[in-house]
């Protein structure tokens, strides 16, 4: 079976993480621990013998101390007068003396008897005492018992935190003193004792490795020292060491994959970041940049992608951007070649039917016209000429719109001459109540004055379309400072906020196509609006909801 899983990052440093540092630290682990214990067990093997060796110095000392002062003693005795005086002399060591804990005059046999053969030392194995003896004549000596307590004191106290046992023994092998006794372990070790020794110096013994012993052998005193470092102290002591070695091998492996998975974390998480961008532009969101975390964790290489997908996005969110925009105005252009014909269509028929229907009538050679008659048809056929001259007007200026190239001719230009010029245009709509409320002293204003025209003429036209029936329009103006207000206003039903944004904008009506009431193209506020700001000047509408409707146009003032 072929095997088709794919390893991601994470899973990739992972495994090689493992294999590449967890492996050999480990393998380095146990080789370093295995060299640790065999330094330790032989350190603890020349430690035996040193300790063994700084007990023996301690001995001699103590008894070389003891026995100086037991033999200034004899000298004192035997310059004493009496014998009372030896006796009180004898009483005083007693009581000041920290090494001797007993001092007194003997017959010379039991010196002869105990001591000669021992070097001036003998162990007494019914009173476990230390004795020394020190010849005053051919008839007596000085025999004093050692302070046990002192001297076992003097001897162990550098090693009272020593958890090792020390055993003084004598020439017959008996206990004279112990520190840490163990019944248990003191069997062992003298079991494990050679029966011949060497003597002055420390020699180690024993076949279990992880126990140490040593012993020292003098002559004078005729003692031997032995030193046991028990199994546990020896195994605590390489535990420790064992358990220091796996506690810097597991904070350094812990520290490793804490450094390692920081930076794997950083890692995998900006990858993801390249991921979401990517699935992100194949779905369609060109929108989508790429938010690095950036620290010291993060490659160059990651942050050199990143900001190039992200620039490359902009250029595909900005091409995308150009599409839609083209597609809009497609889909605009589009509209308005529909708009454009269905306006057409509607709004041209009537005129044309209206200038067909009267031009056939005058030509009718079977009836006879009045002049009357003839008259008033070619009024009206003059009429719907000039309201399709009108419209023409209209339809060629919205590319000029559009592409802001608008013919304008600023001049000098009276509102009132204008007001009375697009009154006379529309003589042909009816006009009576129409009032123009603009003073006769009127400052001129800057304007394209055929331009204005067109301007009054289609705010006219459209607030006579859609005023209430039998109102008033009001076409006034006032200057201000430098800017001339010049106001349309009739009285119309109201229009919704969201309806009267929308005017300005090309073919909109108040009346849809399935509402239609009025003629029109839904081009004139559209061109009033783009022929004002051609001029410098600006529009604005308004719904009040007193049913009232105004279009306020400002455009400068020329100051004299």
């Amino acid at each position: 079976m072929k095997f088709n899983y794919r390893f991601k990052i994470i899973e990739q440093i992972i495994v090689v993480m493992v294999i590449a540092v967890l492996t050999p630290m480990v393998i380095s682990g146990i080789i370093i621990n295995n060299i640790s214990q065999h330094t330790i067990r032989r350190e603890l093997d020349y430690s035996v013998s040193i300790l063994s060796e700084v007990v023996v110095k301690n001995i001699e000392t103590f008894f070389y101390a003891a026995k100086g002062e037991l033999n200034t003693v004899a000298m004192a005795i035997k310059y004493l007068p009496r014998n009372s005086y030896s006796k009180q002399f004898l009483k005083s060591i007693r009581e000041y003396s920290p090494e001797i804990s007993n001092i007194e005059i003997a017959d010379i046999s039991i010196y002869n008897k105990y001591f000669k053969d021992n070097k001036d030392h003998y162990y007494d194995k019914q009173s476990k005492k230390i004795l020394l003896a020190q010849p005053l004549d051919n008839k007596n000596c000085i025999i004093a018992t050692i302070n046990r307590e002192n001297f076992t004191n003097k001897l162990f106290e550098i090693f009272k935190n020593d958890s090792r046992q020390i055993y003084i023994l004598d020439n017959e092998r008996n206990l004279l003193l112990s520190n840490n006794f163990s019944q248990k372990e003191y069997d062992y070790t003298m079991n494990s004792l050679p029966q011949k020794l060497v003597e002055n110096k420390a020699k180690g013994f024993g076949k279990v490795k992880n126990q140490p012993l040593a012993y020292y052998k003098i002559t004078n005193p005729a003692l031997t020292v032995i030193v046991n470092t028990t199994r546990d102290i020896t195994e605590n002591t390489i535990n420790i060491a064992r358990y220091k070695i796996i506690l810097s091998i597991v904070l350094s492996v812990l520290f490793i994959f804490t450094m390692v998975g920081l930076y794997t974390s950083y890692l995998y998480i900006n990858i993801k970041q390249l991921f979401k961008g990517i699935m992100a532009i194949s779905k369609g969101n060109y929108k989508r940049k790429i938010r690095l975390i950036s620290n010291i964790f993060t490659p160059f290489e990651l942050i050199f992608l990143a900001n190039e997908f992200n620039r490359m996005v902009e250029e595909i969110n900005l091409s995308y951007r150009r599409i839609l925009q083209k597609n809009k105005e497609l889909k605009q252009l589009d509209e308005l070649r529909s708009n454009l014909i269905d306006t057409v269509s509607h709004e041209f028929r009537t005129p044309l039917t209206s200038i067909k229907g009267y031009t056939s009538r005058l030509l009718r050679q079977d009836i006879e016209i009045d002049k009357e008659t003839e008259l008033k048809s070619l009024k009206v056929i003059k009429r719907q000429a000039e309201r399709l001259s009108r419209m023409v007007e209209d339809l060629l200026v919205i590319p000029d719109i559009e592409r802001a190239n608008l013919n304008i001719n600023i001049d000098k230009v009276d509102i009132n001459e204008v007001a009375q010029l697009s009154l006379h245009s529309l003589k042909e709509v009816e006009c009576s109540n129409i009032k123009i409320d603009i003073p006769q002293n009127f400052p001129y204003i800057y304007a394209d004055k055929d331009r204005l025209e067109q301007i009054l003429i289609n705010l006219l036209e459209n607030a006579k379309k859609y005023a209430n029936e039998n109102t008033e329009i009001t076409l006034s103006a006032y200057a201000k400072e430098d800017i001339a207000y010049i106001k349309v206003e009739n009285e119309a039903p109201y229009i919704e906020k969201e309806k009267l944004a929308t005017l300005f904008d090309k073919f909109t009506r108040i009346d849809d196509s399935t509402t239609r009431t009025t003629r029109g193209t839904g081009l004139g506020l559209y061109i009033v609006k783009g022929l004002v700001e051609a001029m410098s000047g600006n529009i604005k509408i308004h719904s009040t909801n007193d049913n009232r409707f105004i279009a306020n146009i400002t455009l400068p003032v020329v100051n004299d």
